[in-house]
C-alpha cells in the first residue's frame, strides 16, 4: 500500500463521513452506533468499506421515503447489526479458528 492508496482512503472516507453528517440528527446517531458496533465484533468484510457504504445507502433511501430510522431497522439495533453479518466470517471467529477451535464455541 502506497502513500496514494493512503490518501485515496482518506479522500473517500471523508467523503462517506460528509454523507453521514448529512443525515438526520436520529440517523447519525444510529449509524455512529452501528459503526461502533461493527469495529468491535470486526466482520473481515468492512475493511472494503462495502458494508458501510450500503448501509449509509440504505439509510438515505429511508430519508427519502420520509421513514424514522428505527422504522427501517427496528428497535433492536444489536439485532439488525447481527442480521448484517450473520454469514460472514469475523475476525474472532478466524482468531477462534488458529488456536484450533471452531468459530463460534468460545468460552463453551
Amino acid at each position: 500500500m502506497g502513500i496514494q492508496d493512503i490518501i485515496e482512503g482518506k479522500k473517500q472516507w471523508r467523503a462517506h463521513m460528509a454523507r453521514v453528517k448529512a443525515l438526520p440528527r436520529d440517523y447519525q446517531i444510529v449509524y455512529k452506533e452501528i459503526q461502533r458496533y461493527f469495529f468491535k465484533v470486526g466482520p473481515v468484510g468492512l475493511a472494503d468499506g462495502q458494508l458501510l457504504s450500503e448501509l449509509l445507502d440504505f439509510f438515505e433511501e429511508g430519508v427519502a421515503a420520509d421513514k424514522g430510522v428505527l422504522e427501517l431497522i427496528g428497535d433492536d439495533v444489536a439485532a439488525f447489526c447481527d442480521g448484517l453479518v450473520k454469514d460472514t466470517r469475523t475476525y474472532a471467529d478466524i482468531y477462534q479458528e488458529s488456536i484450533g477451535g471452531e468459530p463460534g464455541t468460545a468460552g463453551k
